[in-house]
């Protein structure tokens, strides 16, 4: 009878500390764990202030998860808390009251940064690692021979290609230069599915990119046709 009372104590003991353990470490939408107080911070920043249907909080939870893939494939070192830091907030140039007209975005971010990650805790010893990451993240950028600022890097074009891709840049339609209207964003596409993939660094990414080149080519092709060679959009 003491035993199984001491047991059945001990279990509970046991889930109630697994429960306090799972509040004090919740998960992002996609199930990134925000397993410290920083990560926390910083998701909700993104979540509070950087939100946009091309390039907000699903496009950071993608470039995190696809970046860890890359380097899980590659076998590549990377820190993952300097990732995490750069997957979040490298876009932030682009939200007021950050961006800057006519300033590249990756600089106006690492330009604004810095305060975002002492406020929430992050190590200070690493930030100028994440502004690396950040400036090196689009496909036109020159990547420093660094793990993590190379898979996402390679993680952020992977996101201009495929469905997902197609469905970013229509997003923008009126919005942005990229699109402008639809042949525009159309020709944007067939561009990227041409020119980005020579931009991919790890072997894992141009295997990635090889398939959704081929998905994009697709729609693409079923959409011209569709809107009559591309002259009824």
């Amino acid at each position: 009878m003491k035993t199984s009372l001491l047991a059945t104590l001990l279990v509970a003991l046991l889930m109630g500390q697994a429960h306090n353990a799972l509040a004090q470490s919740p998960y992002s939408a996609a199930g990134i764990a925000l397993d410290s107080e920083w990560k926390q911070a910083i998701y909700q920043f993104a979540v509070e202030n950087l939100q946009h249907s091309a390039w907000g909080l699903e496009h950071y939870e993608r470039n995190y998860l696809v970046a860890t893939e890359l380097a899980q494939q590659d076998s590549l070192t990377i820190d993952e808390e300097v990732l995490f830091a750069a997957a979040f907030l490298h876009d932030m140039g682009t939200f007021a009251p950050y961006a800057v007209t006519g300033a590249e975005h990756s600089q106006t971010a690492v330009d604004n940064l810095e305060s975002v990650l002492l406020d929430a805790g992050f190590p200070s010893a690493k930030i100028a690692a994440v502004n690396s990451a950040v400036l090196a993240h689009m496909y036109y950028a020159e990547v420093p021979n660094d793990a993590t600022a190379t898979v996402l890097h390679d993680a952020d074009t992977l996101d201009f290609l495929g469905v997902i891709g197609v469905t970013r840049i229509l997003s923008l339609t009126s919005r942005h230069p990229w699109a402008s209207d639809l042949q525009t964003a159309l020709a944007t596409l067939e561009n990227f599915s041409t020119e980005l993939p020579e931009s991919l660094r790890t072997d894992a990414a141009q295997e990635i990119g090889r398939t959704r080149v081929a998905q994009m080519r697709e729609l693409l092709s079923t959409l011209r046709k569709e809107s009559v060679d591309g002259a009824a959009l």
